[in-house]
This record gives C-alpha cells, structure tokens and sequence, in this order.
C-alpha cells in the first residue's frame, strides 16, 4: 500500500474516521527534508499495511488542516488515533527512527 494523498475536503474521511491509527505527513513539494523521508515514508506504508495509515498532506495546495494543527514548520508528522492526535514531531529522521516512533505510540 502506498501513501494516501489528503486534501482539507477528504482528512475528516481518511483521518479522522479511520478505523486504524493514521500518520499524517505535512509536507511540500520545495522541502528538501521532506523529500528526504518521502521513500522511508513509503516504505513503512507497506510495511504497516493494514495496520496503520500514512497519508501526506501537501500545505501549500491544502493551508487550512495544517493550521488548524499548529503546523509551522514541514515536515511535521502525527499521529492520530480515534480522530484525536496521541503523538507529532519535526522534522526529517531516518526509517528505523519514523517506524520506532509509529511502534512506540500506536
């Protein structure tokens, strides 16, 4: 499974009305950070398929999820469980780092 592309219109349907734990990645196409962990992202989508979401969340294109978040600074990721946010960090991090934190709070 791949990651989802989310829009402001659809993040209430694929986030907050998921049935599993959803990481959000807040992100934009200039974010050489983001790029960075784009594949990693990716990579644990399939690796969690079916157990855990991760969708991407483009702040340029769709400003109104991220700032009814408080994003201020990309990438930030959460993670949201029953529609609430239970964890959120900054910036980019290695693949073994995302996925400890993903294990450590879902």
């Amino acid at each position: 499974m791949a990651t989802v592309a989310v829009t402001d219109a659809t993040f209430e349907q694929e986030v907050t009305n998921s049935d599993v734990p959803v990481v959000v990645d807040f992100w934009a196409e200039w974010c050489g950070p983001c790029k960075q962990i784009g594949p990693a992202l990716e990579e644990l989508s399939s690796d969690y398929d079916g157990k855990v979401k991760i969708v991407k969340v483009d702040v340029d294109s769709n400003p109104g999820t991220a700032a009814a978040l408080g994003v201020r600074g990309i990438p930030a990721l959460f993670i949201f469980r029953d529609g609430q946010v239970i964890s959120n960090r900054a910036g980019a991090a290695p693949k073994a780092a995302l996925q400890s934190w993903i294990d450590e709070s879902v």
